[in-house]
């Protein structure tokens, strides 16, 4: 490194504290959290899937009524509204053919809000490439439509608003000496906004070179990004709400970019969208997750912004895989779900709703990260709440939950088990493996629930047709097992001749086909919670975890 640039960090990490603290993700980024970036992940023995047979009808009752909803808005101000509302409810407008000359002529009175790039102490004015992105799908999806986005509209849109164009590539945030990584959205929502302008630009006519994404190297550049969630997976992964922006951008890139780029753009969202399908139920969907702190008491099952794209994609899907009635999914980013022709593969669409037989997977997310741990049976799916790795990875730790083919739509209506204590900081909720739970702390029972069978902490629940939980819960130790045979007393009684001795139970469990399992609910932060499985040791450093693995 350069003298100036030693003389720069030491000043901004010195004079500037205060100001970098007060936007922790760059805090973070500086003392190394996103190191994992440079490490390769291997890819596990479970491949992604991508397989397209299924007929999507061309029309959604639900999406139709989301435009509606949206182009009835009215366009407020700009600079109060413009990160999210009002680029949604142009492209609603534009969509619905809605209002046009007022809408056009709305269009042309603005000027950009702000600049790209995080908004932090020092660029008070970023996050202007969140607008950008949906700005720039209205371009592509209307640019050659006179009648409805006007000539001059359009090229208001094109040399004003859309403000990112020729070969420059950011991956560094803004003001920050080119020493911070920008994250995952903001590069994907900026770069992949100025790679379709030119594009546009050099697909109808342009002969300027910086319009050139080959000649200019951004398209190779850009692949480089987009190549990186199916290596290493997302590092703002399962991220509220960044995740939404991180999928609008992969969105408009998949749509339309050069055939390279739509590949590769779609076979990240393919991607992510199969580690969703793994970890959810039934559009449910509790993982641990990175950024933001403030997200993590919400007690909803169904809040997540990739839920809202999943539930818009369902409602273009064949009648067997219709999503399930959830209120609250007309927001913002289901628009852009309606509008943009991605559809996920086959296998993750049934994933959703029928887990087959069951599986157990484990998702490696890097050095200093969570993993995520899943295991599903005909009827349920045990999610893993992760660990928390220390204030500066912004992970946050979730409750370990049991997912059922029912309604339950928050945390308190399902069962679930965390510890030590009720802070996430403190938790390693990795506890989790083929049809077993555990965690250093009790066991919540929804009151729906009445035990069929008790002994002791043991209470036998069965909470559907042909499924049992077996529940143990003490005030520092907990632990679920589920069955999908038997009955109550049947199962508690096989329980009891397995596990005699109910102090060894923190240690180890003993299912009654003599399947043994050991684990240590107190495990450091770097390590998974469960040690062993008929004497063979288990892999415990899932730093080092392949991206997707497992039985499946």
């Amino acid at each position: 490194m350069s003298r100036r640039r030693i003389i720069a960090l030491a000043l901004l990490l010195g004079g500037a504290t205060a100001l970098v603290s007060a936007w922790t993700p760059l805090g973070t980024h500086f003392l190394g959290a996103a190191q994992h970036r440079s490490h390769r992940l291997a890819p596990g023995n479970i491949p992604v899937p991508t397989e397209r047979t299924l007929v999507w009808h061309k029309e959604s009752p639900f999406a139709q009524e989301v435009l509606r909803l949206w182009s009835s808005k009215p366009l407020q101000d700009w600079a109060k509204r413009g990160k999210d509302d009002v680029p949604r409810v142009l492209l609603s407008r534009f969509l619905t053919r809605d209002r046009l000359p007022e809408t056009n002529a709305y269009l042309q009175t603005l000027s950009p809000r702000g600049v790209v790039g995080s908004n932090w102490a020092l660029n008070p004015d970023g996050d202007y490439d969140f607008s950008l992105t949906v700005l720039t799908t209205i371009l592509w999806l209307h640019g050659d439509e006179a009648a409805v986005l006007f000539p001059s509209a359009r090229e208001h849109l094109l040399r004003v608003l859309l403000t990112e164009e020729g070969g420059t590539f950011r991956t560094t945030a803004p003001r920050t000496l080119g020493l911070v990584r920008e994250t995952e959205n903001h590069i994907l929502m900026t770069e992949g906004s100025r790679y379709l302008k030119n594009r546009w630009l050099h697909t109808r006519g342009s002969n300027a070179p910086r319009h050139d994404n080959l000649a200019n190297g951004l398209e190779r550049k850009l692949l480089a990004v987009l190549a990186e969630p199916a290596v290493n997976g997302l590092y703002e992964f399962n991220s509220q709400p960044y995740i939404a922006y991180t999928i609008t951008a992969l969105l408009n890139l998949e749509a339309f970019g050069s055939a390279a780029v739509r590949a590769a753009a779609r076979t990240a969202l393919d991607s992510i969208n199969f580690t969703y399908a793994l970890g959810s139920y039934r559009l449910r969907h509790y993982p641990p997750f990175r950024r933001n702190y403030s997200y993590a008491a919400s007690p909803s099952l169904t809040f997540g912004y990739q839920t809202v794209f999943m539930n818009a994609w369902l409602s273009y899907a064949p009648a067997r895989f219709e999503a399930p009635a959830i209120p609250g999914f007309t927001g913002n980013h289901a628009i852009i779900a309606a509008a943009l022709p991605y559809r996920p593969p086959d296998r993750v669409v049934q994933l959703l709703h029928d887990k087959g037989t069951g599986y157990f997977v484990q998702l490696g997310h890097g050095p200093g990260s969570s993993p995520e741990l899943y295991t599903a049976g005909r009827r349920f799916l045990l999610s893993a709440g992760g660990v928390h790795r220390g204030e500066r990875s912004l992970v946050v730790a979730r409750p370990i939950t049991l997912l059922l083919d029912d309604t339950a739509a928050t945390l308190s209506e399902v069962f679930h088990l965390s510890g030590p204590g009720s802070d996430f900081r403190g938790w390693n909720n990795s506890g989790v493996y083929e049809n077993l739970a555990c965690a250093a702390g009790p066991v919540h029972v929804p009151a729906r629930f009445t035990a069929l069978a008790t002994n002791g902490a043991w209470r036998i629940h069965s909470p559907a047709t042909g499924l049992i939980v077996a529940v143990y819960s003490t005030p520092r130790f907990g632990l679920m097992a589920v069955f999908e045979e038997g009955s109550a007393e049947t199962v508690l009684q096989s329980l009891l001749r397995a596990n005699p001795d109910v102090t060894a139970l923190p240690r180890a469990f003993v299912f009654p086909n003599g399947r043994r399992l050991t684990y240590d609910p107190h495990a450091p932060a770097d390590a998974w919670v469960m040690q062993s499985a008929d004497g063979k040791t288990l892999d415990g450093r899932f730093d080092h975890w392949p991206l997707v693995s497992g039985r499946f």
